[in-house]
């Protein structure tokens, strides 16, 4: 199959991954009710088509917390993107560089800050609030000297949610003997992912914090030590102290409600991505671009406001341009045409999202994204 959408690239990594992976990246928490509004949420919103206007001129470009971005589009974190395909958190680099956006690392990620920075540009910086504070002054501080440009600090994952599917794949939850079997079956069943990134993709750790897990032999393992360590008692008090640690922008990431936007403007940051962590965390809340019209008008003018949760095409970025975000951020697609077909099938990808982005421009009568606005919307 050729793709020619992100639900394209969906099928081609559900054929070409182990079931633990793609289960692990395509599931959301309990039953996923807020991983489908996500999606549907931003497929009932429709665009008003405007005609007879002269659209020769598009710009796509915006300016950001000191960085210029060819579209407002960039690739969200996603963790453990390594066992996608080979190197996979440097591979969407490259193409995130290539294309002219943003690519944020995951704190989680298989590959290390270090090993992505190496390709030519320093990511954006994911960060969760974990409890050894020692070792996340080292973390920031690795990230700082390599040139990360942008701190985004996930603060929606006190706890990890519960994802039935995660049990049912035997990806948590089982004995080491009943994990050994799955996975020598998975890789078995999937040759071309067993050469691509279990054979020439190793090291399977997590790369930014393998040397603070000094018990891990399996990726599970590194995901164990995270979740025993994430901080429940933060408070936005604690931005101070990542502050102290960190001289560049600020993005706080997994808000959903008008006051914690508040709060973040407070707190000093200075951008915010509304997010209910793709649905996968606390599951029957509402969807990132249902909650973001009452934050654009909240704190839209306070900081830079971008986000993430359901974005699939060009289309869904126009969409959420209009209803106040800077910039709409993207995890699950490019992950999907990772594992489908690599950097390469990143790239097309995002080219696929640039055309949408045009058509609905053109078609919307929008100029210039720096001026979408809810005219852009049929909300009658």
């Amino acid at each position: 199959m050729r793709a020619a959408s992100v639900s394209d690239y969906r099928e081609l990594a559900r054929r070409r991954l182990p079931r633990i992976f793609f289960e692990y990246i395509d599931g959301g928490s309990y039953a996923e009710v807020t991983l489908s509004r996500n999606v549907a949420d931003l497929e009932a919103i429709a665009l008003r088509q405007r005609v007879m206007r002269d659209m020769t001129d598009l710009k796509m470009s915006v300016e950001t917390l000191g960085q210029t971005l060819s579209m407002p589009v960039g690739l969200s974190p996603v963790g453990m993107a390594g066992m996608y395909g080979r190197r996979g958190e440097t591979q969407a680099a490259r193409a995130a560089a290539a294309a002219g956006v943003p690519f944020c690392l995951s704190t989680v990620g298989v590959c290390s800050v270090e090993e992505v920075a190496a390709t030519g540009t320093a990511p954006w910086f994911q960060l969760y609030m974990l409890k050894d504070r020692g070792y996340m002054r080292e973390l920031l501080a690795r990230a700082r000297e390599l040139g990360s440009p942008v701190l985004v600090f996930t603060v929606d994952l006190p706890i990890p949610g519960a994802r039935y599917r995660d049990i049912r794949s035997g990806f948590t939850g089982a004995s080491k003997l009943e994990s050994a079997l799955t996975q020598a079956w998975d890789g078995i069943t999937h040759p071309g992912w067993t050469w691509d990134v279990f054979v020439h993709g190793r090291p399977h750790t997590l790369g930014s914090v393998a040397a603070a897990v000094k018990q891990g032999g399996r990726v599970t393992d590194f995901l164990a030590w995270i979740a025993r360590n994430f901080d429940r008692s933060v408070t936005w008090k604690d931005l101070d102290w990542v502050r102290e640690n960190w001289d560049r922008p600020i993005v706080v990431k997994g808000v959903l409600d008008p006051e914690d936007a508040r709060d973040a403007v407070r707190a000093g940051a200075q951008g915010l991505v509304v997010s209910n962590h793709g649905g996968r965390q606390l599951d029957g809340v509402r969807s990132s671009i249902s909650a973001l019209p009452k934050i654009a008008d909240a704190v839209g003018n306070d900081l830079e406001l971008f986000m993430d949760g359901g974005v699939r095409s060009g289309l869904d970025v126009l969409k959420g341009l209009a209803l106040g975000a800077k910039a709409c951020f993207m995890g699950r697609p490019w992950a999907y045409a990772l594992g489908a077909g690599g950097e390469p099938a990143i790239r097309k990808m995002l080219d696929t999202v640039r055309a949408e982005l045009a058509v609905a421009m053109i078609l919307t009568g929008c100029n210039d994204v720096k001026a979408a606005g809810r005219e852009l919307l049929d909300l009658d």
